[in-house]
């Protein structure tokens, strides 16, 4: 039976569906997953998916737990070791995970920990203020998801060892109850030492890549001032340190290293309020766009929240203040509207809160509202120190933002103008409408070119789901003015099929559908197409994908004719196949014999019926919701890979190119 993520949940295949009867549903139907099984039949629900980011997403739990303890103040230096045998060992010099029977299950508290699900200090207020992590799922999981686990802890002068195996499994024999002692050490010597390796029947691939590591490990660095982590890569004999005195501080310089700054000094806010430490750190520079980038307990709340709203609130008070007090706006003039003092903004905004509440399982947003009133009033009161201290600092800023507040009014006019004629735009010949008009039952497909469109528009349902071809690649809208993009007929297709506008325009209440779906061939110049439509929306509608509107249309990558050994007449079955991975596992399966494999490279080389079942149908389809989960690495590659600047692409390329997967 294979299983695919899907629209809502989880798409089980036709011939499971069809051989459960239904007088065969009864109770012997209903199968409970006991322990770490759940997370081995679903670690796509516990960390995302079995591809590369999953995998790595492994590290950074047993990392959190780590770092927890530096937060506690327990720990100012961790260990990092990418093996050559392919496992990783992760050692905090923390206060090691407690080895005492647990008093409610009976067990060493640390077997607790690394094999039940929502165990952990953090739950409470004793043994962690502030904390990353707050399931208490990472450790078992990571476990669960490994074909060999070994942990060892220094407490009180004695080492402890336990081992896992195949999913969670203990194989170490435990010592009247205890975990057995396998040496001493000094009383001082104290900590965590987590060695794992992924399973490799899970995993897409369990390679890890030490660029990811890397770079993870220095944004890690610059949110935690004075961590110490040593990285060692036995693979590739490399060793670094990451280390970063300054913090956030440094963090901003680095993220301004390629722009041209307005004033030389980041400028750096902390402080405390009700118990939430505060800090700020920000620079302008000649760009004309904003990037703010928050975290909270060192989480990058990708959507922002109410930490975010406090700052842009307190920004926007006190440069509007100066701005009076320097006479820079005039009695008549209106104040300064937020955009134009966030113009050419690079900030990050770091909090530590001892009970956030963030909105969603994926903690994207922060809803707490007293982070908003904390950071307002730390900011007001540090901004106001640090610019009666800076005039020229000052002055600076707010001259970029009187320049701001100039070209909007200036092009308002031209950028209405070129709006209003949207609404003479004629789509009717390219977007193919639904008869609905409940936005909320609504989807609209982008598909590439006319013929691809034709197929779609068979195929649909002409209820609920539209089809907007696009002829030929729309602009690369890196870089680009509003008023440019904005005279590209394709856009403008787009802009008036969508209906919610765009730049300060923007109204996603008004957006007619609830998904917007990008549907491109599996080739190069459909994933161009893509990336294309993905900078557009990323740049001028961030919105829709913060919304979670724009999806991916994944059609399947081959179908499989075989016959099986579980069908008594051996009879000629099909089956479609969404990628290499799933092919490679399909051949496994003993008992089947294919017969044929078909590759589908456009969506031109499948019927109606078949672009249908495996396409559009919302019960049987397979889409990709496109989110955010690194604010600074989706803005770093957008740049990288979407810019004029040809040398960091090349080295983007350079670098990336031996994990690239060719098709010939």
């Amino acid at each position: 039976m294979y299983i695919a993520k899907g629209d809502y949940g989880f798409r089980f295949d036709n011939c499971f569906i069809n051989n459960l009867a239904m007088n065969e549903y009864n109770g012997s139907q209903i199968v409970i997953l006991e322990g770490l099984e759940a997370v081995r039949k679903r670690p796509g629900m516990y960390i995302g998916s079995t591809g590369s980011r999953g995998l790595h997403h492994l590290i950074w739990e047993i990392l959190d737990n780590a770092i927890d303890e530096h937060l506690a103040g327990f720990c100012s230096e961790i260990d990092m070791i990418l093996q050559k045998d392919g496992g990783i060992t992760i050692k905090d010099y923390g206060r090691g995970v407690p080895v005492d029977i647990h008093p409610t299950k009976h067990i060493p508290t640390a077997r607790v920990v690394y094999t039940i699900l929502h165990a952990g200090g953090k739950f409470g207020n004793s043994a962690y203020k502030v904390s990353g992590g707050l399931h208490g799922v990472g450790a078992s999981v990571v476990n669960a998801l490994s074909s060999k686990m070994i942990v060892e802890i220094r407490r009180d002068g004695l080492i402890y060892r336990d081992e896992y195996q195949n999913g969670g499994h203990p194989v170490t024999t435990l010592v009247d109850g205890m975990l057995p002692v396998v040496g001493k050490c000094a009383k001082s010597d104290t900590g965590t030492k987590v060695t794992f390796y992924p399973d490799e029947s899970i995993f897409e691939t369990v390679e890890f890549k030490s660029e990811t590591v890397q770079k993870k490990l220095k944004e890690i660095a610059f949110l935690n001032k004075n961590l110490k982590i040593n990285y060692e890569d036995q693979i590739q004999d490399l060793k670094k340190v990451y280390h970063e005195e300054y913090g956030i501080k440094s963090f901003v310089k680095y993220l301004n290293r390629e722009a041209t700054p307005l004033h030389d000094e980041v400028i750096y806010i902390e402080g405390t309020s009700n118990d939430i430490e505060v800090e700020v750190a920000f620079q302008y520079t000649t760009h004309f766009s904003e990037q703010i980038n928050a975290y909270c307990n060192r989480i990058n709340v990708v959507d922002g929240g109410t930490l975010v709203t406090g700052f842009k609130t307190a920004l926007t008070r006190i440069m509007n203040q100066y701005a009076r007090e320097l006479n820079i706006l005039k009695d008549k003039d209106e104040n300064f509207d937020g955009k134009d003092i966030r113009n050419g903004l690079m900030a990050i905004i770091s909090i530590k809160h001892p009970d956030p509440q963030f909105e969603g399982q994926t903690k994207t947003k922060l809803g707490n509202t007293d982070a908003k009133s904390a950071v307002d009033e730390v900011f007001n009161n540090e901004a106001g120190r640090f610019f009666d201290k800076n005039i020229e600092v000052l002055k600076s800023i707010l001259d970029n933002a009187m320049k701001s507040y100039n070209a909007r009014r200036a092009s308002d006019k031209a950028r209405n103008a070129v709006l209003k004629q949207l609404n003479d735009v004629d789509t009717r010949s390219k977007l193919a409408s639904c008869s609905s008009k409940k936005a909320e039952e609504c989807e609209v497909y982008i598909v590439e070119g006319d013929s691809a469109g034709g197929t779609v528009k068979t195929a649909r349902n002409r209820k609920t789901q539209a089809v907007l071809p696009l002829r030929g690649k729309i602009l690369n809208v890196e870089k680009a003015t509003l008023e440019k993009i904005l005279v590209n007929n394709e856009i403008k297709s787009m802009i008036a099929s969508f209906g919610c506008g765009i730049g300060d325009e923007f109204d996603i209440t008004k957006l007619k559908y609830d998904k917007i779906i990008i549907l491109t061939d599996a080739d190069v110049d459909g994933a161009h197409i893509s990336t294309l439509l993905l900078t557009f929306f990323y740049r001028f509608m961030p919105e829709l994908i913060h919304s979670g509107k724009i999806y991916r249309g994944l059609p399947p990558l081959y179908r499989v004719e075989y016959e099986s050994s579980s069908n008594k007449k051996k009879k000629k079955v099909s089956e479609y196949i969404y990628n290499d991975f799933e092919l490679d596992k399909f051949r496994k399966i003993p008992g089947n014999k294919i017969l044929n494999i078909q590759r589908y490279k456009g969506l031109g080389e499948m019927d109606a019926d078949q672009l249908w079942e495996t396409t559009l149908n919302p019960d049987t389809r397979i889409l990709a919701r496109v989110e955010i989960s690194d604010t600074v690495e989706a803005d770093e590659i957008t740049t990288t890979l979407m810019s004029s600047n040809v040398p960091p692409r090349r080295e983007f390329i350079m670098e990336e190119a031996k994990y690239a997967k060719i098709d010939i």
